[in-house]
């Protein structure tokens, strides 16, 4: 049985701007510090509930996923480019209204034409992933740091029974068990350790 930790990264300054990231290399703003660290206290108080830890290997996911190790322990961190966010393209960096003033209202019924990743790509490198860190790591606890969109695709696929689930917070855990070859989730999108940051 494998058990998935699933989390957002901290903020950064483009989330606070409402720009799409992308896989533009954006660093963690000091509030996403500190919900970084927030959550590395609240996983410290689970001693030994996690064995490893992955990450995509943008700065805002590294740098959470850097806290977290710190915090508990883990002398490895296992970068992975197959957990980036989904690929914006001509869309990343740009906010609703910037979008809005290049391609129109309708800009959203374009956005393959405008370098937008399908979900249906984000979900085949992230599978991928996560099929082999479960088959390298039978029986581990694992605790991936990735990306809004990126996580809620692959809930889309590991939980399809489901659909009406809303959009994952910064630093929330999600964390999910496989046995029998089915995903079941425990906690969904939880962010008690934001409870005291304001």
């Amino acid at each position: 049985m494998n058990r998935l930790g699933l989390i957002r990264h901290g903020v950064t300054l483009w989330n606070q701007e409402g720009r799409f990231q992308g896989h533009t290399d954006i660093t963690l703003a000091s509030e996403g510090i500190q919900q970084a660290e927030a959550l590395a206290s609240r996983l410290r108080e689970d001693e030994g509930a996690w064995d490893l830890i992955y990450t995509s290997d943008l700065s805002r996911a590294a740098m959470t996923a850097q806290i977290i190790a710190d915090a508990l322990g883990l002398k490895e961190i296992h970068f992975d480019a197959r957990l980036r966010e989904v690929s914006g393209g001509l869309l990343d960096g740009t906010t609703e209204e910037e979008r809005v003033s290049k391609w129109g209202e309708d800009w959203y019924d374009y956005v393959t034409t405008l370098g937008l990743e399908t979900e249906e790509q984000s979900v085949r490198r992230g599978l991928q992933c996560i099929e082999d860190m479960v088959s390298q790591h039978p029986g581990k606890r694992i605790l991936l740091v990735s990306h809004g969109t990126f996580l809620s695709y692959m809930l889309n696929r590991l939980m399809p029974n489901d659909p009406n689930r809303p959009h994952l917070n910064n630093t929330s855990l999600t964390t999910l068990i496989r046995d029998a070859e089915v995903w079941q989730c425990e906690l969904y999108n939880c962010t008690k350790h934001l409870v005291d940051i304001s």
